[in-house]
């Protein structure tokens, strides 16, 4: 993909003045982010087919994974459907929802990086001002985004081209697409918004609505073929068929939409001023409502703390729901039930289930605590920080409004979790509860460690999310490849103990909440005693 790709009118090109430079100094910034995703992603796929090979050895059982998984809306909802019996095919259909979600959260988080978050720092009016066209920061960020799908797409070609060149081709050229088509839809909604924050928080809206539909269209049909699964992205990959008999002509569908929408956003990109939007902030009130710095800090984030309270009851209600439908698709598969319960800790797989399921959600909650307290270096870095610290506020209740959000936050959305699995699953509440709590403790690890590092090291805060990719990483794959138990140590979840159904240990428990303090009080030190980062 080129340059000359986006233009939307002759003499354009005018406009994509200094375009090579600032594609050089955005993969430059990236150059952590994009590998890590590549890898992460290419780890996934590169894993699946030895793993689905333990599990499920003979064509009879794969064929029977098949028929179960057509039979069971709950879980098609969850995963989509299994299309084909071949490994091929079960790689595609068991990473492909989640790879592709993935690769649509990198590609607007690109995006609206090198697009709003730049203008609303002022960089990029610094920029403008030297021998830079109108376009060419938009074009640089479609560029940036389109090396990133385009690094993943020739990993997972790379990696499952012993399984068949054709699927293999048609299921990275699918990542790459859904990739590419929130990346130009996150430059649209960047066109629109005057927050950084907020594109972000409306394109991931717009995949949560497709996650959705993707998952009540295929509720419905166990091939695909819903018209809701056909209204989303998601499910436009699903469609794509890899390894069961590839409908090449879905690709066409993703070019379709990656054209129109990048027309859309140059065409907004030339008619509104730098910094300026065309859904503008509302202004505030003529008097100020805000009477301390943690009301402020809750005035920044409730908007992201209700999103994702929404998100985990939603998720625990249908994990909960999907209990007994996970044991009966176990079957008497013992691979299977080996992985889930080295997952929850315990025989049995209803508790097993439970628990892993749990403790995904716990890896997860890490995502969120380490966006919110990363919010004291986009207010920092920003300089919004820096009026609100020369009146009578000093750096550490400045800081405290937010970690309270944070680590309160984290409490907060992994409580409902909790409830929403007890409501789903029918069972008594308390047991759930209590594993859902239990998780925090690892999470707050990870809020500690991100505050230590906006504190003692603020260039490299966002490293943060390495270290809960990282987490991420190892709950995930690690069970499934029965990684040696120092690996899993790495993590701080791997020290808490598995609940419900397992026995309750205080120990760990607290030596992490304790780990937690430490490192919060550490990184707060550290901030209190530097100059601001501007």
């Amino acid at each position: 993909m080129t340059a000359a790709a986006f233009a939307v009118r002759p003499g354009a090109s005018r406009q994509l003045a200094g375009t090579g430079t600032l594609l050089r100094f955005a993969l430059r910034r990236d150059r952590l982010l994009i590998p890590v995703w590549v890898g992460v992603n290419g780890l996934m796929v590169l894993t699946m087919p030895n793993t689905l090979k333990s599990l499920y050895a003979t064509p009879a059982a794969r064929a029977d994974l098949v028929a179960q998984m057509a039979a069971n809306s709950s879980l098609r909802a969850l995963v989509g459907p299994v299309l084909g019996d071949s490994l091929g095919a079960l790689t595609a259909w068991r990473v492909g929802v989640y790879a592709g979600a993935l690769a649509a959260v990198t590609s607007l988080l690109v995006v609206v990086r090198h697009t709003r978050d730049e203008e609303e720092s002022g960089r990029q009016e610094l920029v403008a001002s030297g021998v830079v066209g109108r376009r060419a920061s938009l074009t640089a960020a479609l560029l940036t985004a389109a090396a990133a799908n385009a690094a993943l797409a020739l990993t997972v070609v790379a990696e499952l081209s012993g399984q068949g060149t054709g699927g293999a081709l048609a299921f990275g050229l699918g990542l790459a697409g859904v990739g590419m088509v929130f990346a130009t839809m996150a430059a649209i909604v960047a066109q629109l918004t005057e927050s950084a924050r907020l594109a972000r928080g409306l394109t991931a809206g717009v995949l949560g609505a497709a996650f959705v539909l993707r998952a009540a269209g295929d509720a419905v049909t166990d091939d695909g073929s819903s018209a809701l699964t056909w209204l989303s992205p998601l499910g436009w990959l699903e469609n794509l068929r890899p390894y069961a008999g590839e409908r090449w002509w879905v690709l066409l569908l993703f070019a379709a939409a990656v054209a129109a929408q990048a027309v859309a956003a140059y065409a907004l990109a030339g008619r509104r001023d730098l910094g300026m939007s065309f859904l503008p902030t509302r202004p505030g009130p003529a008097a100020g409502r805000l009477g301390s710095a943690a009301a402020l800090a809750w005035r920044l984030q409730r908007g992201g703390v209700l999103g994702w309270s929404i998100g985990f009851l939603l998720a625990g209600a249908v994990y909960g729901g999907l209990t007994e439908g996970a044991a009966d698709l176990v079957g008497d598969n013992d691979d299977a039930r080996r992985i889930i319960e080295r997952m929850g800790g315990q025989a049995g797989v209803a508790d097993a289930f439970v628990s892993a399921m749990v403790g995904m959600l716990g890896l997860i909650a890490a995502l969120y605590v380490v966006a919110s307290v990363l919010r004291l270096h986009g207010e920092e870095t920003s300089g919004r920080a820096e009026p609100v610290l020369a009146n009578a506020v000093g750096r550490l209740r400045w800081a405290a409004g937010h970690l309270l959000v944070a680590f309160g936050g984290s409490a907060l959305i992994m409580l409902l979790a909790g409830a929403g699995f007890a409501l789903g699953y029918g069972r008594d509440a308390g047991p759930i509860l209590g594993a859902c709590l239990v998780q925090v403790a690892g999470v707050w690890v990870v809020g500690g460690l991100a505050v230590l590092l906006h504190g003692a090291v603020p260039r490299a805060a966002t490293a943060a999310w390495g270290v809960a990719g990282a987490v991420l990483l190892i709950g995930w794959v690690g069970p499934a490849l029965d990684v040696p138990r120092a690996v899993l140590d790495l993590s701080p979840f791997g020290h808490l103990p598995k609940l419900p159904g397992g026995p309750m240990e205080w120990r760990p428990v607290l030596v992490l909440l304790l780990l937690a303090a430490a490192l919060v009080a550490a990184g707060l030190t550290a901030l209190r005693r530097r100059d601001l980062k501007l």
